[in-house]
Parts: C-alpha cells; structure tokens; sequence
C-alpha cells in the first residue's frame, strides 16, 4: 500500500511525464502518442517505476528501447519541472503497459466460448 506522498509524488510525476511526452516525445519519437498509464513510486521516493501505453506504433518494443536510451535526457527534463517539490529526482524505469491489449485477448476469448444451455428437468 503506498503512502499518501507516494502517490501525490506519482501524480506529479505522471503529469510532468505525460508533458514531456507530449512536447519532446513527438521529434524525438517518430510521431508515436504516449500515455502514461500509471507511476509507482518506492518507499523513499527515490526510483520511479513508469508504465507506458503508445497508439500509432507499428513496433512497441522498439519505442520502448528508444525512451530507455533517452531515459536520462527525460529524467533531466523531469528534475527541472519538480525541483522546486523534491529533493531528489527520482531515478526513471519505463515499462510497457499491456492491459489494454490483454483485455481485447481476454473478451476475444469469452467471446469464442460457446456455452451449453442448462440440461432440461424433466416434470413429474
């Protein structure tokens, strides 16, 4: 369970992180929208763990590793937007957020499932 700082340093990371992302990450990244889906945060606020989430990407690996090698450039862009609410800027791990994916496999395969009708009781 995070602590209530936990998350509101989450909030302002996701929020600082997603206008990175909208300013800096269309040149730097071909065009592909990022969203970030959810930030969690360490005990001591010092690693920040980013889950991303791209539309408009043909190869979502390949972004990943893209954002992972300017992973410096973005934490510097973010020490400079909180460094007025933190002490330390927290070091930034991205990871691929594939809910949205596996929802789609999951109602695919309820939808494929054919379910028998109950047994008719016979009345006596």
């Amino acid at each position: 369970m995070e602590s209530k700082r936990q998350q509101k340093v989450a909030r302002q990371i996701q929020k600082d992180l997603s206008d990175i992302f909208q300013k800096e990450g269309r040149t730097w990244f071909d065009n592909a929208f990022i969203t970030v889906t959810i930030v969690r945060m360490s005990p001591d606020l010092s690693v920040a763990r980013v889950y991303l989430s791209f539309l408009a990407v043909k190869n979502k690996g390949l972004i990943l590793e893209q954002i992972q090698e300017r992973s410096k450039q973005i934490r510097q862009l973010l020490g400079q937007r909180v460094r007025h609410q933190l002490r330390i800027v927290p070091e930034v791990h991205f990871y691929l957020d594939d809910t949205a994916e596996y929802a789609a496999k999951m109602d695919n395969l309820f939808a494929g499932l054919t379910i028998p009708p109950p047994p008719k009781e016979d009345a006596d």
